[in-house]
């Protein structure tokens, strides 16, 4: 079943969702790599204050990776997020 209506937490939100088109349950895997991201590093994967630009920034699917703590990430948990934050979930 997939669902079109635009909602969700604009951080959390997967790029399929920003775009209108229809979504399923890979959208819930993409707010769980946020969410795994914010425990991993300490701040979210995609941030501003705008939230245009934030949604252009979750749209093309790329993410810090600036952060200090960044360094410190283990190879296996870096593998994982970047199979999470795709912007085509097909």
């Amino acid at each position: 079943m997939f669902a079109t209506t635009l909602c969700g937490t604009p951080g959390y939100v997967a790029p399929e969702v920003l775009d209108g088109k229809p979504y399923s349950f890979e959208c819930d895997t993409w707010s769980l790599g946020v969410i795994m991201f914010m425990m991993i590093v300490g701040e979210p994967p995609f941030f501003h204050e705008d939230k245009f630009e934030l949604f252009d920034l979750i749209k093309t699917g790329k993410y810090d990776t600036e952060s200090p703590m960044w360094q410190y990430i283990s190879q296996e948990a870096k593998d994982l997020l970047t199979q999470i934050f795709v912007t085509n979930p097909a």
